[in-house]
């Protein structure tokens, strides 16, 4: 059989004067299915002087997520355990990256846009508070009962760091960011508004729930919060007994299961499997979240969250030495906007950072 010369896509290119991401772009236009995103009709929230000639824009809002000072302080943030002493519990920034993993693995199978998924994967958690929801209960109660984690990541990208100058990403991975969750909403959400524009958006959602219960689930065995015969027996008949075969099985089903209806593009798991991960989830909270083992903490975590909004709400000059290391926008005069600073500024700190400021303005110090 005559050996076909194969064609050289990227000497053509080459040859058309063609930057590096335009000929990524023109893959993915020849690749992504209907409903995938391209990146060539990415739009930022403010006009750049200059753009990359090799990364697309999803790729460059990944890289300005992972070079942020809000996602490497997502190293020392809590999930559920505070301050783990264990190797290998997970903090907020390994549940992070299990969710840009679930992420890719899940659009790549759809022919979405794998850079898109990962950049919202990436970014979703980054105005996570310390001490994981206890900090975000804090906050609700001392603050604003309208904060949310979700609105404080997109706060982050857009007004937080750099100096307050933010990010600059595109609308689409600010808008994933911000509907990346609601608690224990739905899992596929059907109210105008609450609903990611994206396909990609919407994916990281379920890839996020799908992070969590797995890894939730295994900290807390490992933990001995809870015994592996305290798993309810429909959860490990229809998701599997490990965690392995529970992330394999929960990502198979909605990649199965998902696809074209009415010219929409919908996202389905399956009865069975969509109703196994509610159980799960509502398991999750009854015995793992809301158990006096994880939840007395959170009531510790509480106070010192309060004690520190209230400190920085009357000490503004301690206020403003702080947003300086954490290389945030100082505040103004206006009393909204100390207060506004002093949430930013307790949303972004670390579990550790958090305590080591409260034992040095509340506890006394011994002498040597």
């Amino acid at each position: 059989m005559e050996t076909q010369k194969k064609s050289n896509p990227k000497k053509k290119c080459s040859d058309e004067n063609l930057s590096i991401k335009k000929q990524f772009q023109i893959r993915e236009k020849n690749f992504l299915s209907a409903y995938g995103t391209l990146s060539s009709t990415a739009r930022r929230r403010h006009n750049e002087e200059t753009s990359c000639n090799i990364r697309t824009p999803f790729q460059l809002d990944r890289d300005r997520i992972v070079y942020s000072n809000a996602f490497r302080r997502l190293k020392h943030k809590t999930q559920v355990f505070l301050s783990p002493l264990g190797d290998h519990y997970r903090t907020r920034l390994t549940h992070t990256l299990e969710v840009a993993e679930i992420s890719r693995n899940i659009a790549r199978a759809m022919y979405l846009n794998e850079d898109l998924a990962e950049a919202i994967a990436l970014g979703h958690d980054l105005g996570h508070t310390p001490f994981g929801h206890g900090g975000e209960i804090a906050l609700v109660e001392i603050h604003s009962p309208h904060f949310s984690h979700a609105d404080q990541s997109l706060r982050v990208v857009d007004s937080l760091e750099n100096r307050g100058k933010g990010l600059n990403l595109t609308r689409e991975v600010r808008d994933g960011i911000l509907k990346h969750s609601k608690g224990f909403g739905n899992i596929f959400p059907a109210t105008l508004g609450e609903t990611g524009i994206t396909i990609e958006g919407r994916l990281v959602r379920v890839a996020d729930i799908i992070a969590y219960l797995n890894h939730d689930l295994d900290d807390a065995l490992r933990g001995k919060v809870i015994m592996p015969s305290d798993v309810p027996d429909i959860c490990n008949k229809k998701l599997g007994k490990t965690h392995a075969q529970r992330a394999s099985i929960m990502i198979e089903q909605l990649v199965y299961n998902s696809g074209p209806h009415n010219d929409k593009f919908i996202l389905d798991m399956g009865k069975d499997t969509f109703n196994a991960m509610i159980i799960l989830r509502k398991f999750l909270f009854d015995k793992v979240y809301r158990s006096p083992a994880v939840h007395n903490e959170f009531i510790k975590a509480k106070k010192v969250i309060i004690h520190l909004y209230n400190y920085f709400i009357e000490e503004p000059d301690s206020l403003q030495v702080e947003l300086e290391k954490m290389e945030m926008a100082p505040w103004n005069s206006s009393k909204n906007a100390l207060q506004r600073s002093v949430c930013d500024l307790i949303a972004s700190m670390t579990d550790r950072y958090a305590l080591a400021l409260y034992s040095k303005i509340f506890l006394p110090k011994p002498q040597v």
